[in-house]
């Protein structure tokens, strides 16, 4: 039986690293793209060796992990750094199948004669397709302290878990989420046009233009986490096709299976359908198992993994005194890219029944992007607050934003009662108590004593997610 050739497999590293033969001045994949916010941090880590460790680019299918690999390597490019010393390569690949990483980086060696002392840029792309990558990677990183090397994957679960378990002091893990309502905008170049300024800051933006803004808002929902998306007027046109076929069928019919030894698929695709379509409302683990026919501890495994794929996301429940519950049965569940709903179910508009449920969906989802934030709901026997934030130094709420999809509490006030009765009992909660609207944008609304502040829900979804990735740039 014929083995592959060692040259072929030198030939496949050269047509993968064109860089090779052009140089600097060669044009490379993506690199007219724009950058994902995220990029300048992203690179800082792969230029700052004085960190002794691989980077393991984790996050969902399809949100830029290998365009983001290729802007770094045209930034090492532009910066001078020799083009023989970068090495880009996709695991999942088929020529690749079977081979150790230690193998495939011999090969780079060999080809230009690099000394184990040497600066080099390593790029392993879809490092889930390698059984035990983990294992190889740490090998790689001990043995070859002057190398930088960068890892992919999609698969997060795995990811995720194994380089906590076996990459311990290896591996920098760097989340890469679904695009921002900010970076939606900035790709498709209307911030300017929509909003009064292009920075963000700590007030709320003017917005220019209210109805143009819920559109695109609209549209982000639709399909705009997704980069591709956002370029491409095929996938617009289709985003039900793209998404389901490419990126939600392949994790739960493909990787979650495959890394959890999961028998039965339609089970967990049951499962996943039942939760993206109550994204933003609140499930039980009881009604979860009537609705799908899945054991209740099953369920929350299934949940686990989901949640660590970037699927979904649990949001945990607390009483009007701000308590936990000792056994929590209830819950939220959002989808991490409200484009998955779109999807599965149909596109919406802005009269769509699931919209109040999938803008508070896109809100958390610019949560994603902050690590040290842990954000709650309450509810209690006649009332419910969307959003808690927690202030861990003395275990009570600081601050609540009320998620809507309508003006009309704007005016029948009554419907604020509920963040009344919330803040009689913690008077501490910084006023004015946030309302998000559909088109209403006053700041000096004062109802039973208390101020409240109503913003477009585009326009905070806007702000959130530009300030928060500010804050991580910083």
């Amino acid at each position: 039986m014929l083995q592959i050739a060692k040259q072929d497999i030198i030939n496949r590293l050269k047509f993968d690293n064109p860089w090779w033969e052009t140089g600097p001045a060669g044009k490379i994949a993506y690199q007219d793209t724009p950058r994902r916010l995220y990029f300048a941090g992203f690179q800082n880590s792969v230029t700052d060796l004085s960190v002794r460790r691989a980077i393991v680019l984790m996050g969902p299918r399809r949100i830029g992990k290998t365009v983001m690999v290729y802007h770094s390597v045209r930034a090492l490019l532009n910066s001078g750094i020799a083009a023989n010393t970068i090495l880009y390569v996709s695991l999942e690949t088929p020529i690749y199948t079977g081979l150790a990483l230690a193998g495939i980086l011999s090969y780079f060696q060999e080809l230009f004669a690099h000394q184990r002392d040497a600066t080099l840029y390593v790029f392993f792309d879809e490092i889930q397709y390698l059984k035990d990558w983990e294992i190889h990677l740490k090998s790689l990183v001990d043995s070859y302290p002057d190398y930088r090397f960068v890892a992919t994957g999609s698969a997060a679960a795995a990811l995720r878990l194994k380089s906590q378990e076996s990459g311990a002091g290896r591996f920098s893990n760097y989340i890469l989420p679904p695009l921002t309502f900010a970076e939606y905008l900035l790709f498709i170049g209307r911030i300017a046009e929509l909003i009064e300024h292009d920075a963000p800051t700590s007030k709320p933006p003017i917005v220019k233009d209210i109805a143009g803004l819920n559109q695109e808002f609209i549209n982000y929902l639709n399909y705009g986490g997704y980069p591709e998306a956002v370029f491409s007027e095929t996938i617009r046109r289709n985003p039900e096709q793209y998404i389901k076929s490419d990126i939600i069928d392949k994790v739960l019919l493909r990787d979650l299976p495959s890394l959890y030894g999961i028998n039965d698929i339609q089970e967990l695709n049951r499962l996943f359908t039942i939760l993206a379509y109550n994204t933003g409302n609140e499930v039980s683990l009881e009604g979860l198992s009537k609705s799908s026919g899945v054991a209740k501890n099953t369920i929350k495994r299934y949940l686990e993994y989901l949640e660590a794929a970037f699927l979904i996301k649990r949001v945990e429940r607390i009483d009007q005194n701000a308590k936990r519950f000792t056994r929590a049965m209830n819950f939220k569940v959002y989808l991490s890219n409200p484009s998955m709903r779109a999807a599965l179910f149909g596109q919406i508009d802005p009269e769509s029944p699931a919209m109040g449920a999938l803008t508070e969906t896109a809100v958390f989802s610019q949560w994603q992007h902050s690590k040290q934030v842990q954000l709650y709901y309450a509810r209690w026997s006649g009332g419910e607050i969307d959003i808690v934030h927690m202030n861990n130094a003395v275990q009570a709420p600081d601050w609540v934003v009320e998620i809507k999809w309508s003006d009309r509490p704007y005016k029948a006030r009554g419907e604020l009662d509920n963040c009344v009765d919330f803040f009689a009992k913690h008077p501490h909660i910084k006023q004015p108590l946030l309302i998000t609207s559909r088109s209403i944008s006053d700041n000096k609304v004062v109802y039973r004593d208390i101020r409240f502040e109503f913003i477009p829900a585009s326009a905070y979804t806007y702000i959130l997610g530009a300030n928060i990735l500010l804050s991580l740039d910083n």
